[in-house]
């Protein structure tokens, strides 16, 4: 009895044992994987090629064009033994106007181009006129050349009754001579100028100068010559004249 008692002891005391459960181990937590931080270093970005700046090729500088400088005056003194006519335009064929006389000393103002004809006042005057200025007219005290260009019509009359220009005006050209042709205007009774009634402006080539020449008519045509020998293109205009002055001028189809 007393061996059964202990062997029932001892077995109460392993199914206690295995009743007895052990706790689960606690779990230890794994650290988290430190956060890496990629060592990609970038490729370096391409470089673009830089646009090339093309070097300005210089233009060509024009030629600065001179102004050219002028007197205001010169003086000059009247060579001819008797009176120099003075007239409304630069040529023997328009209007007179007044006379000087030979020996005195006259201002000379400005120059038509192309031609020997000058702008002329008497000293302190402001009446002017054109007279020729040729060395068999005028003795100047210094170069005619430095005096400003004058218009032609700077100091021309105008009618003021025939207030149109010349109708069928027209030119023909024979080898070198150009016949400029109009018709006839007619005057009032009274006004005629009993001077050259027609007046024709032409800047023409003779002997391979470029030339004004003024040519008066007393018929309804005049003859220019114009040879062509300067390679400048030709031109003319042509008025009537009656005692108060010039009609408008018209151009002439230069042929």
């Amino acid at each position: 009895m007393k061996h059964r008692a202990a062997a029932l002891a001892t077995l109460a005391l392993l199914l206690t044992a295995c009743n007895t459960i052990a706790p689960a181990p606690t779990e230890t937590p794994l650290p988290l994987p430190a956060t890496v931080t990629p060592s990609h270093t970038p490729l370096p970005s391409a470089t673009p090629t830089p646009t090339e700046t093309p070097t300005p090729v210089p233009t060509a500088t024009d030629t600065p064009t001179v102004t050219p400088t002028y007197v205001d005056s010169l003086r000059a003194k009247v060579i001819v033994d008797g009176r120099l006519a003075c007239r409304f335009g630069p040529g023997a064929d328009y209007l007179y106007k007044f006379t000087f006389p030979g020996g005195v000393n006259i201002e000379v103002v400005g120059r038509m181009e192309h031609s020997n004809w000058v702008l002329v006042q008497a000293i302190g005057g402001n009446n002017r006129c054109w007279v020729n200025g040729g060395e068999d007219y005028l003795q100047f005290t210094g170069d005619r050349n430095s005096l400003p260009p004058r218009d032609p019509h700077t100091v021309l009359a105008w009618s003021y009754i025939y207030i149109r220009g010349l109708s069928g005006v027209n030119a023909v050209r024979s080898g070198n001579t150009v016949t400029v042709s109009w018709h006839g205007i007619q005057l009032n009774a009274g006004d005629d100028s009993e001077q050259t009634p027609y007046v024709v402006e032409a800047w023409v080539c003779q002997g391979g100068e470029y030339v004004f020449t003024a040519v008066g008519s007393w018929g309804t045509s005049a003859q220019i010559i114009d040879d062509g020998s300067c390679g400048m293109p030709g031109y003319a205009r042509v008025a009537a004249a009656e005692k108060h002055g010039y009609t408008p001028f018209v151009d002439v189809p230069w042929p």
